[in-house]
């Protein structure tokens, strides 16, 4: 660190225009141990092989099959209520029995996740593996509306 005076009679200290590197440094070596010991603590720690997906989107169908569990949890295949029992029969009719067919699987937001499954087996006991679930895009409009999320 160097100091310039000047003579003390003329009563005028001189700019100095030597920069001070010193304080940076310090900065900058502090912010460097922070984000030493951060870094390691935002990383997840559980090792998953995640799967890349290439899929391109598909065509919606001329007539989607939309099953809905409603809150109460009553089963809806279209507009028309239907009986759980009844579920693989009235699927039959409305396909054509062409089990190939996707059906998209809506359910409100208060359906317990066993309950959800409870359709899926459904399904599946019919012989409906095509199952795609319906959900709304996220457009953040959610959360400046005030909607509360559990």
């Amino acid at each position: 660190m160097g100091v310039s005076l000047k003579d003390a009679q003329d009563g005028d200290l001189g700019e100095v225009s030597d920069i001070n590197v010193t304080p940076f440094i310090d900065v900058i070596l502090v912010l460097l141990i922070i984000f030493m010991v951060a870094a390691p603590l935002s990383t997840v720690d559980v090792a998953v092989d995640l799967p890349v997906s290439n899929a391109q989107p598909q065509p919606r169908p001329e007539a989607p099959i939309f099953l809905t569990v409603k809150s109460d949890l009553s089963l809806t295949l279209g507009n028309d209520g239907i009986a759980r029992e009844a579920l693989g029969a009235t699927l039959d009719r409305q396909t054509n029995s062409d089990r190939e067919q996707r059906v998209f699987l809506r359910a409100d937001g208060g359906v317990a996740y066993r309950e959800l499954m409870e359709v899926m087996n459904l399904l599946c006991q019919a012989g409906y593996l095509k199952v795609g679930l319906v959900g709304l895009e996220d457009t953040g409009q959610g959360a400046a509306a005030g909607a509360p999320r559990p």
